[in-house]
């Protein structure tokens, strides 16, 4: 089973905006209001995460994660530490 990170706004552009910055690219998906990515080492979603995180007061995005077939979790301020530990604990390679 692959991570998956799903990011979500209500604002156009807004996706475009926090994307190209973490990649530092211009990525064009203006118009699109979700955006996912599915990932094969889970321990890669720590450092989007991570940076969703520092920047959330600067972006209307929300983000879900997925670690298991079907089940989401909604990434906050409150757990993002947590979860960013326990992808380490649970995928130790």
């Amino acid at each position: 089973m692959q991570a998956t990170v799903n990011l979500y706004s209500n604002q156009k552009g807004e996706l475009n905006n926090f994307l190209s910055r973490f990649y530092n690219t211009n990525l064009e998906i203006y118009d699109n209001l979700k955006w996912e990515k599915k990932y094969a080492n889970p321990l890669e979603l720590a450092e989007i995460i991570g940076i969703f995180i520092d920047n959330s007061d600067d972006y209307n995005i929300t983000m879900w994660i997925s670690l298991d077939r079907n089940i989401f979790i909604y990434i906050s301020k409150d757990n993002a530490n947590d979860i960013i530990k326990y992808l380490f604990e649970r995928y130790p390679y």
